[in-house]
């Protein structure tokens, strides 16, 4: 059986002063985390709440869902909402929360009336996802963005086939057919640190977490205040990226990928309302049903994938909706 208590000569060793062959502080720390992690998630849930997805139901997404800023949550993919709209990306339903984040995009959207022939919409770092697909099918005007080649390749995004190097790169066939595709998307190289001061005047803009990848906490949040300048009054912003569940202090900052605390998100808010933005209100209520208790942990799975532990941090998805001011 196999015993979560260290053995003794991990603890004398871990009693010795460091050394250049000991762990270090820090790993000591990240261990401790995945420890509680896995103490809390206590085991994968049986293969028969989750092997083959959530059960499809047969429904359109016409009722509003999303009038609030949420996290992902297990009881979002048994609904009627998520398996259309996985549907429509040509996607099976699984509990995942990268599909959770394509899913709250299309429907928030879609909620306010923006996915029409009529819309323009911006997105950022949008790599390979299937929603510009989507919604150019939809009969949107769409500029695509990501990073340009040289930074996706310094930040690895190449090698992991996350970045569109080019328009062709965003092409979903199956999604949206390709003369449609080629009259109503463009795509444009932009770093998403920078000012983007050509961009103005879209109905919608929206990132599937990419602004976690910034470099620090605040520079995904002025990324999330900048958004707003590319839209029109009224315009809609729909980001999601990672939210540390269990800490409001400690978490992970200028680092590759961070974790955003509720102290960072409820300050933005307050920031933007004050400027005469109007935000979905957060609601961080965390989801304890069966499948989403497990906490996953690299090398991660295929699904369930709902929570997972960064650094030992438990985190998962969420997703933003602010609509800028009137005027």
């Amino acid at each position: 059986m196999l015993s979560l208590i260290p053995g003794r000569s991990l603890l004398r060793r871990l009693a010795r002063p460091w050394s250049a062959d000991g762990p270090t502080l820090r790993e000591i720390e990240v261990s401790l985390r995945e420890m509680r992690s896995l103490l809390l998630a206590q085991s994968i849930p049986p293969e028969s709440l989750w092997e083959y997805g959530p059960r499809a139901q047969p429904a359109l997404p016409n009722a509003p869902v999303f009038e609030q800023s949420v996290l992902c949550r297990q009881e979002h993919f048994e609904t009627g909402y998520f398996s259309y709209w996985a549907a429509q990306m040509a996607h099976l339903p699984v509990y995942h929360r990268k599909l959770w984040e394509f899913v709250f995009i299309a429907q928030a959207l879609h909620e306010r009336g923006l996915l029409r022939s009529d819309s323009r919409g911006l997105g950022f770092g949008v790599g390979k996802e299937p929603l510009t697909a989507l919604f150019a099918a939809r009969g949107c005007r769409i500029l695509a963005t990501d990073a340009d080649a040289t930074q996706a390749a310094h930040n690895g995004w190449v090698r992991s086939q996350q970045h569109a190097a080019e328009l062709d790169g965003l092409r979903w066939p199956q999604i949206c057919d390709d003369a449609r595709f080629d009259n109503q998307v463009a795509f444009a190289p932009f770093d998403m640190n920078d000012t983007p001061g050509e961009f103005r005047g879209y109905d919608f803009c929206w990132s599937a977490c990419a602004l976690e990848h910034l470099g620090s906490i605040e520079n995904g949040l002025a990324f999330i205040r900048r958004s707003l300048d590319c839209l029109r009054p009224g315009g809609v912003a729909v980001h999601t990226t990672e939210f540390n569940l269990h800490h409001d202090e400690r978490t992970i900052d200028n680092a590759a990928t961070v974790l955003f605390r509720r102290r960072d998100l409820e300050r933005l808010f307050a920031e933007l309302q004050e400027d005469g933005h109007v935000c979905a209100p957060l609601d961080l209520r965390e989801g304890h049903r069966p499948v989403e208790r497990f906490i996953d942990l690299p090398p991660f799975r295929s699904h369930p994938h709902l929570k997972l532990a960064l650094e030992g941090f438990p985190t998962t998805s969420i997703g933003l909706i602010v609509q800028r001011r009137a005027n």
